[in-house]
């Protein structure tokens, strides 16, 4: 009899850490024995809520935050991408744009089965293909590759009532004392924060399948 893992992702597709993070969960799932289910939920967070619509330009945000060169600041998470396979530039995507379009279709894509696919499809548009992803119209595409209607999608991300619901949720993850993403809780049990080595991951894994 199969072993059902449920594992919770609080992410950001804007934060860089998050598409590392979820980037070594995957990989640390792919090998996992036939018999163990996984069933990921992603759940909304605010890397930043005060982000307009129209997004913020990251490196000068940050240059007038810390006083600093931001590609310096770039250099570590551009390190641990290029670690797990991925050929992350910061320079090359400027701004960081406001989430809640994005949260609300992962959101509502659980019962499609493929939430936590979408949302790496989302940050991998946003990072590595350096797209607009506060455009109705790329957030659309991207969400008809996963097995919406595209006019679907397009009311979805603009339902004031779903945006709230978001955003509530988000606000109650801070409110649990979730600080920082990416944060994982495996099994309802085991709580780890942060883009950490492949090894954590498969050790987290491993201690949670063992009490299944």
């Amino acid at each position: 009899m199969a072993k059902l893992l449920k594992i919770d992702v609080f992410t950001d597709v804007v934060c860089p850490w998050c598409l590392v993070g979820s980037a070594r969960l995957d990989q640390a799932l792919a090998n996992l024995p036939d018999d163990v289910e996984v069933e990921v939920e992603n759940h909304p967070f605010y890397l930043d809520p005060s982000v307009p619509p129209e997004g913020v330009d990251v490196g000068q945000m940050l240059k007038e935050k810390y006083g600093r060169d931001p590609k310096e600041m770039w250099e570590r998470v551009q390190s641990e991408a290029a670690k797990s396979g991925i050929a992350l530039d910061l320079s090359k995507q400027p701004r960081m744009f406001n989430t809640a379009k994005a949260h609300t279709l992962t959101r509502l894509s659980r019962g499609n089965g493929n939430q936590h696919e979408l949302a790496n499809a989302i940050a991998e548009a946003y990072f590595l293909e350096h797209r607009q992803i506060n455009d109705d119209n790329v957030l659309a595409d991207i969400a008809a590759e996963y097995g919406w209607d595209r006019g679907d999608a397009l009311d979805a991300i603009n339902d004031e009532h779903e945006l709230g619901v978001t955003a509530q949720l988000a606000t109650s993850a801070a409110e649990q004392g979730i600080r920082g993403v990416p944060f994982f809780v495996f099994g309802g049990k085991y709580a780890l924060s942060g883009a950490q080595p492949d090894e954590v991951f498969k050790q987290a894994l491993d201690k949670t399948i063992s009490e299944l």
